[in-house]
């Protein structure tokens, strides 16, 4: 019982560094634009974050609790190990600053430690395939529906002054910003709610039943809420002024954008990176206006992170694994 309730401690440390790593995702365009100071942006996220089980099921929980790995395999040391590995690639990416994606990085964390016990025929397939196709079109769909948005936006206002446009959507930025940050806690802290009642079905705490109990919605919300709160400011940097230079108007469709991508995928039960999302949608805005506007070396890096962040924190999980049995022998 000790180590099962260390292990969600560790999980919720997770959590929590999963918050402040993304935390840009939420902020890092209310920020850059100027309509919210650094720390009254970190509370406007903090506070959806943590409200966001009041809007959402439990259907990601789910797929991360059954979707990812057979059930039958996942013990305190497989789930410890999968920590392990998306913590570490977590706090490697924060340190470079570098927006990777935290959900992915679970989900290899989980894939490597899987295979590292029993080989990769215990992965689940269906899952997997319905994840990898969600790293394509998370960014695919919030790039077209905040270029839509943009575009929209600039043909409706074509008549209004500049000064008159940016105060309409200073003030239309917390709306979405609160909306971003509604799915962001929506998706990403559900992730951590399947990692704990996985570990807790899998040594008999839930009984037959797979389900995720109130205690651990509640908790995962708040560790996450709590690391918004805590900030990730060399990611915001990356976020909002490195990859293209944003106006209200700008982060308006980029949150909003990315909210309603977050949105539906939250409701199919599908873990998307939120990082994914909202990258995409900063380019897509950025490209209404030009596309020498958005500084593709910057991006071409993200994606790099991308690519390499479910087979490195999948490699780094399996090394624990093995380091975590040689110590239990």
């Amino acid at each position: 019982m000790l180590l099962v309730g260390v292990i969600v401690v560790v999980a919720l440390v997770f959590d929590f560094v999963n918050g402040f790593h993304d935390a840009a995702n939420s902020i890092a365009t209310v920020v850059s634009t100027r309509v919210l100071s650094p720390r009254w942006a970190v509370v406007w996220a903090a506070f959806f974050n943590f409200i966001a089980f009041l809007f959402f099921g439990l259907h990601v929980a789910t797929t991360i609790g059954k979707g990812i790995v057979d059930p039958s395999i996942v013990d305190t040391a497989v789930v410890f190990a999968a920590l392990v590995g998306a913590i570490a690639w977590d706090l490697i990416t924060w340190w470079w600053g570098i927006p990777s994606s935290s959900s992915h990085a679970l989900i290899g964390g989980l894939a490597g430690a899987a295979i590292a016990k029993s080989g990769a025929q215990y992965l689940d397939a269906p899952g997997l395939i319905k994840i990898a196709v969600s790293i394509v079109l998370s960014p695919v769909l919030g790039l077209v529906l905040a270029f839509s948005l943009m575009t929209a936006v600039f043909w409706i206002f074509r008549r209004s002054t500049p000064a008159r446009v940016d105060a309409w959507f200073r003030r239309g930025q917390l709306f979405s910003a609160a909306l971003y940050s509604l799915g962001h806690g929506g998706n990403d802290a559900q992730k951590t709610m399947g990692i704990i009642a996985a570990l807790l079905f899998a040594t008999g705490h839930l009984g037959p039943t797979f389900y995720v109990p109130l205690w651990v919605v509640l908790a995962c919300h708040a560790a996450m809420a709590l690391g918004t709160l805590s900030g990730g400011w060399r990611i915001v940097r990356t976020m909002g002024l490195r990859i293209t230079k944003l106006k209200p108007v700008g982060g308006f469709c980029a949150e909003t954008g990315g909210a309603i991508t977050l949105f539906a995928a939250t409701s199919l039960g599908i873990p998307v990176s939120t990082t994914h999302t909202i990258t995409g949608a900063i380019v897509g805005v950025g490209a209404v206006t030009k596309l020498s506007a958005i500084r593709w070396g910057v991006a071409g890096r993200i994606v790099w992170a991308w690519v390499f962040t479910i087979p490195a924190s999948a490699f780094i999980s399996a090394v624990a694994w093995s380091i975590i049995r040689t110590m239990m022998r």
